[in-house]
């Protein structure tokens, strides 16, 4: 199961497996982020190359008004995905 919740802060939270079949569901949740915010990643078990599409997709249409994503609590695993597919590079990721 997959899950996005908004704090009242604004930082998103992402919880569960966000996988392909999350897709669509994903990118309409994620079409309100219109400024900088934190995406929490701490209850999150896997990312398939689907969602690291719908989070670059978000990174690059908040990059045209100099906003951006920061994540934070990925875990070992998600953490390697992310420095294999260099997107360590693309994103801030505390």
């Amino acid at each position: 199961m997959f899950d996005i919740k908004f704090g009242e802060d604004g930082e998103i939270f992402l919880s569960g497996r966000f996988d392909a079949t999350q897709v669509d569901r994903a990118r309409e949740e994620l079409s309100r982020v219109d400024s900088s915010c934190t995406v929490n990643f701490e209850n999150l078990d896997y990312i398939s190359s689907a969602g690291l599409g719908v989070l670059l997709s978000v990174q690059k249409r908040l990059n045209g008004s100099s906003d951006s994503l920061t994540l934070v609590g990925l875990n070992r695993h998600i953490r390697e995905i992310f420095r294999i597919a260099g997107f360590d590079q693309v994103f801030k990721i505390d």
